[in-house]
């Protein structure tokens, strides 16, 4: 059933408990990986295994995935171009989980090389000087993973060097876009806050600077929650009221908070704050895996005015459907307390 643009949806109304919005995403979500490898196919690949793991593990999803990402462990050289950046790296957050799910140690060497192209040091590898928010995620998902997956501390390292290296978290605690774009747009602000909460999930809890980092994090979810519409949903320019309710970045900021319970680094003051993300958000997805209100591909831009005419699109949309299952996903966790 498509989007309703006025209404609730109506399956949703009765079925919009996380199990059954994330097992409708999966359907939908999480079948392909075309080259150029790209995050956001890499996430709902992600998504579907986390899902399994969440309910009986008995599907054949790993098998199924083991399937659609072989052709990326005959020719490790060939599997990223020059012109691939750190979206692209991204592609692999699966591998350390289709790992653990196989025993195939050959995925964790695709990871430990999308975790190489970070490097060796911020100032030499593919990190953006003008720190762009994007990357606080791209950067958190693989180095932190390479990290725990190999236990070499060279990834976390770069990790931390790469996040206290920002300096565009301003005072009302929301991030720039970048320095060369200083505006808060949504899902920017998303990076930032799910790009933290993949840090934290793996950075040891007696590094030096968990606390430090963490106050950061903390800070910036506290700006954003004073920017939640009472629909439960933030938007695309993040402290401007008139622009619209945003889907992704509501999906990615309703995880890290939820990530955040799940690990108990957040109380349980936190609660309301994402089950109206989570209400928010599950009204806004179609039973045909289509969501609503998706900010298009967006890379910084010269004005405020660019950033609230940004278009978005309203049906399926890989970009938005990830993000959700990986929202709907931890919020299964969450709720089963697992």
């Amino acid at each position: 059933m498509p989007i309703d643009q006025g209404n609730d949806l109506d399956w949703n109304c009765e079925l919009k408990n996380p199990v059954n919005i994330a097992t409708s995403l999966a359907i939908h979500y999480g079948h392909r990986l075309e080259k150029p490898i790209i995050y956001t196919q890499g996430v709902a690949l992600s998504g579907r295994m986390r899902l399994n793991a969440a309910l009986d593990g008995t599907a054949n999803t790993s098998e199924d995935i083991t399937h659609i990402v072989s052709p990326y462990l005959s020719q490790f050289s060939s599997i990223f171009g020059s012109d691939d950046g750190t979206a692209n790296y991204a592609g692999v957050c699966w591998a350390d989980e289709l790992a653990g799910v196989t025993g195939n140690t050959k995925y964790l060497q695709l990871l430990a090389l999308a975790a190489r192209r970070f490097g060796p040091t911020v100032d030499k590898g593919a990190l953006d000087p003008d720190l762009r928010v994007e990357d606080i995620f791209f950067a958190s998902t693989v180095l932190g993973r390479a990290f725990r997956s190999t236990g070499e501390t060279k990834y976390i390292d770069l990790l931390v060097e790469f996040l206290e290296s920002f300096t565009t978290l301003q005072p009302n605690n929301l991030w720039w876009h970048c320095k060369a774009s200083p505006y808060f747009w949504g899902r920017g602000n998303a990076f930032a806050a799910l790009g933290f909460a993949e840090a934290m999930t793996y950075l040891p809890t007696n590094h030096a600077s968990r606390s430090k980092l963490m106050h950061t994090h903390l800070r910036h979810l506290e700006g954003l929650a004073t920017h939640q519409d009472d629909s439960g949903m933030w938007r695309q320019v993040i402290d401007t009221p008139d622009t619209y309710l945003e889907h992704s970045a509501t999906s990615m900021i309703g995880y890290s908070i939820a990530r955040g319970l799940r690990h108990k680094w957040l109380s349980n003051a936190w609660r309301p704050t994402v089950e109206r993300a989570w209400d928010a958000v599950s009204r806004r997805i179609g039973e045909d895996g289509s969501i609503q209100q998706v900010c298009v591909g967006t890379g910084p831009l010269a004005s405020l005015e660019e950033y609230i005419k940004r278009p978005y699109t309203d049906g399926v949309d890989e970009r938005g459907g990830a993000m959700a299952l990986w929202f709907a996903v931890e919020m299964v966790r969450l709720q089963a307390g697992i």
